[in-house]
């Protein structure tokens, strides 16, 4: 075991002192503490073993075999390419594998979803189940604002899980609520949910929150600014109180109101800062052309022909324009589909498939469907109109230059994004370079 455990074996070594040194009401209520893995009813490996998984000590960097984690796992996270932590994993697991709260500050991309996941499924490994676990009471409950992005957590949860043998659920408006419902009769380990139909199963009493041993409230700002507050309230209200459980707090900022609710959810945390995605994304390339908003549609096909961008997602700022947007480019023959709210929920799931392995080459989207976009290889990200909230061009051009690929940033300055762009430099802290369009691109299209 690592040399981190040395302080906590001294904590635990006198339990009579460390209750005496607690207030009362509290005695029983100890976070869980890392010990030997627990071993009875574990998956067989086939024989697999760390021999199987070499990773070279590199200096300044941490290897997941530096956290001494269950076998199972460490076999997952070896199919999953995964050798160095990202500075988020390493210094979320020094904490959590120890049974400590923690609040991060961080961007999507950064790695935290796999943060999280590996602590849960280390702790499930490690700790056996309680033994009159209740159907439909989960012991790790992650709650995400958009379904796009729950999905990818169960994706991700899914490939991690390969070989450890939990059961992981997924709970999302929009897709057949009676399947979900009868996922919910039997034993659950991690549930993955947006906030509204959680609270809807739960307010019906087809789940019960009460054994909840670990909370992750992933991008709190984004569940913020979605109106989704007062509902995760009354979902954190049904779990045990935060002195009983563990809880991650994940957020991109942290304004005041973020602060006052990780004060009020999480216990004595951890506090860890990645800096944003606009310093990580050095590797992004910035640029933006001066252009009529009658002429935003030809040079986006201009460009994606003469330049050959083989995985493209186009944001727009309002369903309608996506729509409109989605149809031009299949007149253009430009092998294209879209995500926005009003795309029905497997649907959307599909297209993402799609445009994951290669059968769609652009996507457009609104920023809402967008967030919960995490594809490694997307060559280019075009800001077809430029968001209002600053904060989601950031989030935007994170979508490219991913996992230390190369990826460019274009944006589409038209009469009404020239107001917002000053904005949006300001906060970024950079000056985006503008140039016109050679005059070609347009009329090579009007020549098509």
């Amino acid at each position: 075991m690592r040399s981190g455990l040395s302080g906590v074996k001294k904590l635990v070594s006198n339990p009579t002192e460390n209750q005496n040194s607690r207030p009362q009401n509290r005695k029983k209520h100890y976070k869980r503490r890392r010990r030997p893995s627990f071993k009875k009813n574990r998956p067989e490996n086939d024989n697999w073993d760390l021999s199987q998984f070499e990773v070279p000590e590199v200096e300044g960097q941490q290897r997941f075999h530096d956290f001494d984690l269950p076998l199972p796992l460490m076999r997952a996270i070896c199919d999953s390419g995964f050798h160095y932590c990202t500075p988020i994993q390493g210094q979320s697991l020094d904490h959590t594998l120890l049974g400590k709260d923690l609040i991060g500050k961080a961007q999507t991309g950064t790695g935290k979803t796999a943060a999280f996941l590996i602590s849960i499924l280390s702790y499930f490994l490690e700790e056996e189940a309680p033994g009159m676990q209740k159907d439909g009471a989960p012991r790790a409950l992650i709650i995400a604002p958009t379904r796009e992005l729950v999905m990818q957590i169960a994706k991700d949860a899914h490939q991690l899980n390969k070989y450890c043998g939990f059961n992981v659920v997924t709970i999302v408006g929009g897709i057949d609520y009676q399947k979900q419902r009868d996922q919910l009769k039997g034993k659950i380990d991690i549930m993955v949910a947006t906030p509204g139909r959680l609270l809807d199963f739960h307010q019906k009493r087809d789940l019960d929150l009460r054994e909840t041993e670990v909370l992750v409230l992933d991008e709190a700002d984004r569940m913020l600014s979605m109106g989704f507050i007062p509902d995760v309230k009354r979902i954190i209200r049904a779990t045990p109180k935060k002195e009983e459980r563990q809880t991650f707090l994940f957020s991109a900022t942290y304004p005041q109101d973020v602060e006052n609710l990780a004060q009020m959810w999480t216990w004595n945390p951890e506090r860890i800062e990645i800096e944003s995605e606009e310093e990580t994304n050095a590797n992004v390339e910035q640029h933006a052309y001066i252009v009529a908003d009658a002429d935003k549609e030809k040079l986006l096909v201009s460009l994606m022909k003469k330049e050959g961008w083989d995985r493209v997602i186009v944001f727009a700022n309002r369903r309608d324009r996506v729509r409109d947007l989605c149809d031009q480019l299949k007149k253009a023959n430009v092998s294209v589909a879209m995500l926005s709210g009003e795309v029905e929920q497997r649907k959307r799931i599909s297209t993402l498939e799609k445009f994951r392995n290669g059968e769609i080459q652009v996507l457009v989207a609104t920023d809402v469907a967008g967030r919960g976009i995490h594809i490694d290889d997307i060559s280019h990200v075009v800001n077809f109109t430029l968001p209002d909230d600053p904060e989601d061009y950031v989030h935007r051009i994170g979508r490219t230059g991913r996992a230390g690929s190369q990826g460019v940033s274009i944006s589409f300055i038209g009469e009404e994004d020239a107001f917002v762009l000053p904005e949006i430099e300001e906060f970024i802290g950079k000056k985006i370079e503008s140039q016109q369009p050679d005059i070609s691109l347009l009329d090579e299209i009007e020549n098509r």
